[in-house]
């Protein structure tokens, strides 16, 4: 493992066990075994460490065992059963990753209070985690337009994100389940 990578596990490391606030760049160079020049050369500063961190790492992993969730639920069902089936017990996925949610929910708070590249940053995380549901989706469902597993895909970005942050605010408090989610998309449509 070189530096960069060396960095942003120990990022992760410390800000599991001290939060974001009390994390140092000191903190995390002495974890990760490399001066503290290092997090300057590979990074510009601590919180750009930070945000690159618990962006790439919790969202591609999160983004991945969705992906999973996704193609499973596609197998021999309509796309209103898999969606159902997508987000049926996503809890237990959450459940897996609490600390890498909490951490990741903090960053993007942080992130926002940031400086404007944080920010840019962000933005194409997003777009790119949107763009990889809607080409997964057009995947699955041939038949969908472009523009429809861009829609959905965004949905499916949206869904994920807000119900982790309801389930971090209120973990004893059950989600909505699959079918009620598909039930109120069924109900909007003419």
């Amino acid at each position: 493992m070189g530096n960069r990578e060396a960095l942003l596990a120990a990022a992760r490391a410390c800000v599991y066990q001290r939060g974001f606030a009390g994390t140092t760049a000191r903190d995390i160079a002495t974890a990760a075994g490399v001066s503290l020049a290092s997090i300057g050369y590979h990074f510009g500063s601590k919180e750009r460490l930070l945000t690159e961190a618990f962006t790439e790492a919790t969202g591609q992993l999160l983004s991945d065992e969705l992906a999973k969730r996704i193609r499973s639920a596609a197998r021999d069902r309509s796309r209103a059963e898999a969606f159902a089936d997508t987000w049926s017990g996503i809890e237990e996925l959450f459940g897996r990753h609490r600390n890498g949610l909490v951490a990741s929910a903090e960053n993007l708070i942080r992130s926002h209070r940031a400086m404007a590249t944080d920010q840019r940053h962000m933005a194409t995380v997003h777009e790119h985690a949107i763009a990889d549901f809607a080409a997964l989706v057009g995947e699955l469902h041939p038949p969908l337009s472009e523009t429809q597993a861009r829609a959905i895909g965004k949905l499916y970005f949206v869904l994920v994100n807000g119900l982790a942050l309801q389930w971090i605010s209120d973990p004893a408090s059950p989600l909505p389940t699959g079918e009620e989610l598909a039930t109120a998309i069924a109900a909007l449509a003419p």
